[in-house]
Order: structure tokens, then sequence, then C-alpha cells
């Protein structure tokens, strides 16, 4: 959520925010009338409190006639006019705010300077590790792991509808191999405190990350019950500490959840609909950070390392791509994401976005810190990013670690924690 005081202040970085997204057209007009609203709602403050002076004034000079026996009939009816009139200008007022609440909680995060214009065109590949494997040969995932008895996309079909997952047998082991080895690299190496959440959150919980109200089509929502599936943890997570203050001095603070995640994707029908590439449940270790304003750019380079971190020990080589403002999401102020080439399809695959939301989510959430020069608590910035989503690093893993006789090599770092340094061709 934005600063009121920018719509006062500095309206000009909202429009060029907004321009900068490519969304002018769109969004233009409401910033427009945001910064109206602001000017109604500044001018029956100032109208009020002038209407309530004079009211004071007019109750005294009533005291005093009171007071010298003279008649007070005529005052008495002008303090009741003016009373009227306060009522109505407070009721403007009222109106005036909700109203730019409800514009400024649709408008996106302004993207940083360094984050380039255009849209997805324009996202930048800023570094890159390892060498992609060629497609000579290589099956796709969903070919592997059925043949592996890992996957068994049609029966979860049956039993769900399409975009649900079943895994067995070592499909389902290579799924707690996974989120153990991240979630133990995250905690002993990366100083993350973990977390386990509830799966479903309430509307404010929502509304403090940005996915509501924006995007409740996407939700899988319990209707009865005020409740949404989380899309991710960040969610749980970032939320935690709505409403509080924290102590300065134990910032910045760092917590990793693994969660099952729920999205119903409307807006992509038809895309990516073989394997694992498009789900609607999936499972994700999910890295969140808080911290000081001054430290966020710094701690976003940081986050962004550990979620690489991930992908090196699997041996996955993947890119770095700095997000185009007009590709960046709706709360982020500045994305990476990162990309595993899967060469059975044939296409990079984003298995993370690690985003600063500078303080977006923190005004939405009203997270504050006290600093430790005693000054009046400011908003928090946070960070977070996928440390990782498990389909699209086991579509990755079975298709770049796939060997000539059908088998798949598992990465050192992760053979442990299957207990198998191959899956088998015939693996049941």
């Amino acid at each position: 959520m934005h600063d009121i005081r920018v719509v006062r202040e500095a309206p000009d970085s909202l429009r060029e925010g907004m321009r900068r997204r490519g969304k002018w057209d769109s969004l233009g007009p409401l910033v427009e009338r945001a910064v109206a609203l602001e000017g109604e709602r500044r001018a029956a403050i100032q109208a009020t409190e002038e209407k309530k002076a004079a009211r004071n004034a007019t109750s005294q000079e009533v005291a005093k006639r009171k007071k010298a026996g003279e008649p007070t009939d005529d005052l008495l009816a002008k303090g009741r006019a003016i009373g009227e009139e306060i009522a109505q200008l407070e009721a403007r007022q009222v109106a005036a705010q909700s109203e730019l609440d409800e514009i400024l909680v649709g408008l996106p995060n302004i993207t940083l300077a360094d984050v380039p214009e255009g849209d997805e065109t324009a996202n930048t590949v800023v570094r890159s590790w390892g060498t992609p494997r060629a497609a000579n040969s290589v099956k796709p995932h969903w070919e592997v792991g059925a043949a592996a008895g890992m996957l068994d996309l049609e029966r979860g079909a049956k039993i769900s509808g399409s975009g649900f997952i079943v895994y067995r047998g070592v499909g389902a082991r290579l799924q707690r191999a996974l989120v153990s080895m991240m979630l133990d690299l995250h905690t002993k190496e990366h100083g993350y405190e973990e977390a386990w959440v509830p799966l479903f959150v309430n509307r404010e919980s929502m509304t403090g990350t940005g996915q509501l109200p924006k995007f409740e089509e996407d939700m899988y929502a319990l209707r009865d019950d005020a409740l949404f599936a989380i899309p991710t943890a960040e969610v749980p997570v970032t939320n935690l500490l709505r409403d509080e203050i924290l102590d300065g001095a134990r910032l910045p603070m760092a917590m990793t959840a693994y969660s099952a995640c729920f999205r119903r994707e409307a807006g992509s029908a038809g895309k990516d609909t073989r394997g694992l590439l498009r789900v609607h449940q999936f499972d994700k270790v999910e890295l969140v950070r808080w911290c000081a304003p001054e430290d966020s750019a710094a701690q976003h380079e940081l986050l962004t390392g550990h979620a690489e971190r991930v992908l090196k020990l699997l041996d996955l080589p993947y890119r770095v791509l700095l997000l185009a403002a007009g590709d960046t999401g709706f709360s982020s102020a500045k994305t990476y994401d990162l990309e595993v080439f899967a060469p059975g399809v044939g296409k990079w695959l984003e298995v993370s976005s690690c985003s600063n939301f500078t303080d977006f989510q923190a005004r939405r959430a009203n997270i504050r810190y006290r600093p430790a020069s005693g000054e009046k608590p400011r908003f928090v910035h946070t960070l977070n990013g996928s440390g990782l989503a498990l389909p699209r690093i086991v579509a990755g893993i079975l298709e770049h670690h796939q060997q000539p006789d059908g088998s798949v090599k598992v990465p050192a770092a992760l053979a442990s924690y299957l207990g198998a340094d191959r899956i088998a061709a015939s693996a049941g």
C-alpha cells in the first residue's frame, strides 16, 4: 500500500511508477482520482476545523449572553446550523477517505530505479551458472517420471481434476528429500528460523501481502469460513508479524517454511498443461526476511543467493533474470527470477521469484520496528523468495540428470536425503 503522503506531496512519482509498469492507460485515471480525493479530504478537514472553531466561538457567546440575561435564540440556531455543516463535512471526509483507501490498496508498488522499463521482453539476464544440457534425445520429465513409477498424472486428475499431481514411490520420497534438504540448508547454513504455518488464512492476511483484493479469482476459498488456501507460505509467514512493532536491534529477521501451495491460475487456462509445469497444488520452501529500509537492497541480494545455492547443490544450470517493470509482480519493487533450463521440454522454467517489496507489504500489514536511536516506529521492508518450488525442480532433475539408459542420476547433495544416488527407470 502506498503512503498517502506520496499522493499529497509527490504524485508525479506515483504517475511515473504506473507509467513504467505500462499500466498508465488503466491505472492513470485511478491515480488522478486519488490525487483529487486527497485534495477533497484535506479541504474537508480544514473546513471542519474552521467550522468547529466557529461553533466554539458561538458557544462562548451564548454563555456570555446567558450570564448577562440576554436572548440567545439566534446564536443557538446558528450553532445548530454549524453543527449540521460539520456533520456534512465529516461525512464528505469519510467518503473521500474510504474511496481513497480503496484506490490505494489496488495500485501496485512503484518499482525501484534500477528496474528496467518495459514488458517481459525487457527482462535482463544478470548472471548465469552452469551449462544447459543439449536437448538431444532427452525425454520430457512426465515420460521419465511415469517410467520410474514416480508420477501418476492420470489418477491425480481422476481424484481432483487437471493440475493436481500424485507422486508415488520414489517420487513421494523425492518430494520429502527435497524439502528436508532445503530446510536444513536454510536453517543450518543460512540462519533462517523454521516455521510450520497454517495452510488457510483470513482475508486480512491475504490483503496484508497483496494477494487481495486484486487477485481473489486466483485463490481457492472456503467461503463459509472466510478463509483462503494459501498460494505460498509467504502469506502466513509475513503476517506472523502483522500489527506488531519489532525491536530494531533484532533486524534483519529471517524465517523459512515448507508448505503446500494452492493456486487456481484463473488467467492461465491452456498454458503449460503437461507434466509439472503448471499445477494447482504444489510444495514449496519459502524464504522471508524483514529488515530496516536502508538494508533491503543488500538483503535482496543475500536472499537471492540463498535460493541460488540450492540450484548449485542440485547441479542445475540456471540463469538470474531482473524483471522489467511491466513484468514485476503487483507488490514487488524489484524481482529476480531464477530459471532452470529443462532440455526435455526445451524451456527455461521459473523455479523462484526473489522480491524486495520495500515498505509496500509492511504498510498493508502494519509491520513496524523501533529504531535503536529511539526514533518513532518506522515500517520495515519485507522480502521473500522461493527456496525453492518443487514441481519444476523435479522436472529439471529428471531432464537435466537423465541418463542414456533412462535412469536419473541424483545430485550428491540430495542423495543422502533420498537414500539413493540413482532413480532407475523401473523403480516402483
